[in-house]
C-alpha cells in the first residue's frame, strides 16, 4: 500500500456487501447488513445516524479495528479482510490515525510527550511540536492533560493522530462530549487536517448540523445505509448551529 495514494481521484475505501454480525441464534445481532460504499480519498465524509445504527462498527472495520463477518473492504485497493492481523496492525500504524470521543490522553506525560508516544512508532512522522502548531496549541506543549480544558484535550488527541501524517483520519463523536463553541472548534481543526494535509477524514457523529460541513454525508440506519448525499454547499465549522 502507498504511504499517499498520488492520484485524487482514487478511492480511499470501498465496501461490497459488508455484514457484521454479533452472537448467534436468538441472540443474534447484525450491526452492519450488506453495506456498499465508496469514499473518493481527500473528502472529508460524515457517518450520520442514532445510536446503534451501524455507523461506528463500519467505522472499526475500515479502521482496521475489528473485522466484517462477511464481504469486502478495500483500502486504497487492497482488502483488509484478507489481511493478518499482523498486517492489520502495520495498517493501522503507517496509514490511520484515531480520534475517539474521550481523549484517552496519558495523564502523566505533556502533551508532546503525548505526541511522541505516536511519532516513536511512526513511519514518517512529523515533528511533534508541528502537529500541536498545526491544531493551535504551539505553546502548549509542555503542559499536562489536567492544565488543559476539555477543547484543548481533544485538539491534543487530534495532534496525536495527524503527527504520522495518516492517509485517513477516524473520528468517533469527536465533540460528544463538548460545549457548542469548543466543538465547532475541534471540527475546524479536522477541516484544516483536511485540507492541509489531505488526510481522508471520516466523523462519525449523531449530531445532524456537523453534515453541513462535510463533502459527502452518509446516512445510516438500522445496520444499512439509507442515504448518501453530496454537499456542494459546505459551511464553515464557525457558522454550524448545535
Amino acid at each position: 500500500m502507498d504511504k499517499q495514494s498520488g492520484n485524487p481521484s482514487r478511492n480511499a475505501f470501498t465496501t461490497r456487501d459488508v455484514w457484521k454480525v454479533y452472537g448467534e441464534g436468538a441472540t443474534e445481532v447484525q450491526a452492519l447488513r450488506g453495506v456498499d460504499i465508496d469514499i473518493p480519498a481527500g473528502e472529508l465524509v460524515v457517518l450520520l445516524g442514532p445510536s446503534g445504527s451501524g455507523k461506528s462498527t463500519l467505522l472499526n472495520i475500515l479502521g482496521g479495528l475489528d473485522r466484517a463477518s462477511r464481504g469486502d473492504v478495500l483500502f486504497q485497493g487492497q482488502n483488509l479482510a484478507a489481511m493478518t492481523d499482523a498486517q492489520l496492525t502495520r495498517y493501522r500504524r503507517d496509514h490511520v490515525g484515531f480520534v475517539f470521543q474521550f481523549y484517552n490522553l496519558m495523564p502523566g506525560l505533556t502533551a508532546q510527550e503525548n505526541i511522541e508516544l505516536v511519532t516513536e512508532i511512526a513511519s514518517d512522522p512529523m515533528p511533534p511540536a508541528h502537529a500541536l502548531d498545526l491544531v493551535g496549541l504551539g505553546d502548549r506543549g509542555d503542559s499536562f492533560p489536567s492544565q488543559l480544558s476539555g477543547g484543548e484535550q481533544q485538539r491534543v488527541a487530534i495532534a496525536r493522530a495527524v503527527a504520522k501524517q495518516p492517509n485517513v483520519l477516524f473520528c468517533d463523536e469527536p465533540t460528544g462530549a463538548l460545549d457548542s463553541n469548543t466543538g465547532r472548534a475541534v471540527l475546524r481543526v479536522l477541516k484544516e487536517v483536511n485540507e492541509q494535509l489531505g488526510a481522508t477524514v471520516l466523523i462519525v457523529t449523531h449530531a445532524a448540523a456537523t453534515a453541513d460541513m462535510a463533502d459527502r454525508v452518509i446516512h445510516f440506519a438500522d445496520g444499512r445505509i439509507r442515504d448518501i448525499q453530496r454537499n456542494p454547499d459546505k459551511r464553515d465549522p464557525s457558522e454550524i448551529e448545535w
